[in-house]
């Protein structure tokens, strides 16, 4: 691996600085603490920086050598937010907050750029701008949607925005990128059918919702398997059904919880629609009411393929082609397709390993993302820098019409 030596010598102490992160987790738009480090460190190097975008998001802005006169820049993006879990750590670093977890490496990610960010900061080999995003509440709240909304790109004008996420089960000095929808849409439903209560020697008097829900659920997978293209990949799942509160009684409703996840909006659409149908058209052939609630969360996250294949490209040169694996598409979702949706950009993994990197004390699960037991890495956080650093120099070292942008 072609890694950048002061990184390199850099890597402990900023290692440090994300085993603190992950010992003070912070969930979505909570994350005073760690935007306050962030801010700190940024500022301790020389870095502007604006505060408040997205709630607690912080962007750094590093200038070139030209100051930033040439109007070009380019945007590399960490998540900072904690997942609402209990950690089954015990080592020196695990979280001292109860119920609160980094088990998605998102300390980790903040690491990384920042590493990347204290290289820029001494070694502004380019001309134009690199803007440093640090994202609040990106498991579920939708941080990249509000930046977005507080008018990142209008503030901070760039050609392309970058993220990334770490990938366990690979080993490290792995990098996978891809093309095309490499995340799912991750979007939720609620159905209530609305029946009428009767004891339970005497249904007859009543409309029992609960055989009425099991029809829909079967008649769901329908959509799946006979409605969409057998080749677009899509899931429909019913997470939940409740129902009743004595076992001698006809409930008078029955609510039906889940998720759909796809790679496109167009199979979206489709399921939506025709989950609205089923659910109104069966529930009435029962003679009963149906609510009806879809909620869409996160799009798919979508990977331009100029911007694709220059990240490919700068990660061969650090790691070698052969280290660089095409990026399987995954049904879990990620908010960066909100920036992907307003400029082009990609999103890339970097191997976390296999586990073996934690320390005495660990739980005993695997070392899997939203795992009790997981932990990130250390041994990433010189590779995903450098990589960050290598992305914007080559980016802003390339005429516009050759980057792709």
């Amino acid at each position: 691996m072609k890694l950048i030596d002061s990184i390199l010598t850099q890597s402990a102490s900023i290692a440090a600085l994300r085993r603190d992160i992950h010992a003070h987790p912070e969930l979505c738009f909570e994350e005073q603490r760690t935007a306050d480090l962030v801010a700190a460190k940024l500022t301790e190097w020389g870095i502007p920086i604006h505060r408040g975008m997205g709630t607690t998001g912080v962007v750094g802005i590093v200038h070139g050598r030209d100051g930033g006169a040439c109007g070009r820049a380019v945007g590399l993006r960490a998540d900072m937010d904690a997942l609402p879990m209990q950690e089954h750590n015990h080592f020196a670093h695990a979280s001292q907050y109860p119920g609160k977890m980094h088990a998605c490496g998102h300390d980790g990610h903040v690491a990384m750029l920042l590493a990347a960010a204290q290289h820029f900061a001494r070694h502004r080999n380019f001309d134009g701008t690199v803007y440093l995003i640090f994202q609040p509440a990106e498991e579920g709240g939708g941080g990249a949607r509000e930046m977005i909304k507080d008018g990142l790109f209008e503030r901070f004008p760039m050609e392309a925005v970058f993220g990334m996420h770490n990938w366990p089960g690979a080993a490290v000095g792995h990098f996978a990128v891809s093309p095309g929808p490499v995340m799912a849409s991750s979007n939720e439903f609620k159905i209530t059918l609305r029946g009428k209560g009767s004891h339970a020697a005497l249904p007859h008097l009543g409309l029992d919702p609960v055989p009425v829900a099991c029809q829909m659920v079967q008649a769901f997978q329908t959509i799946i398997s006979r409605n969409k293209k057998p080749i677009d990949a899509a899931v429909l799942s019913v997470t939940m059904i409740h129902a009743g509160e004595a076992t001698n009684v006809v409930p008078e409703s029955c609510e039906l919880q889940g998720t759909v996840r796809t790679f496109t909006l167009e199979v979206l659409d489709l399921i939506e629609r025709r989950m609205k149908e089923i659910a109104e058209h069966t529930a009435a052939a029962f003679g009963m009411g149906c609510d009806f609630e879809f909620r869409r969360n996160y799009p798919p996250t979508i990977n331009s393929a100029a911007e694709a294949e220059f990240a490919r490209q700068v990660m061969a040169e650090i790691v070698g082609p052969e280290q660089v694996q095409v990026q399987e598409p995954t049904l879990g979702a990620e908010d960066f397709a909100y920036m992907l949706q307003a400029k082009p950009g990609a999103y890339c993994f970097i191997a976390n390993g296999d586990g073996a990197h934690r320390e005495m004390g660990h739980g005993a699960g695997p070392c899997t993302l939203h795992n009790p037991s997981y932990d990130f890495n250390d041994e990433l956080i010189p590779l995903g820098a450098t990589y960050w650093v290598r992305l914007a120099d080559r980016w802003l070292g390339t005429p516009r019409a050759g980057a792709g942008a």
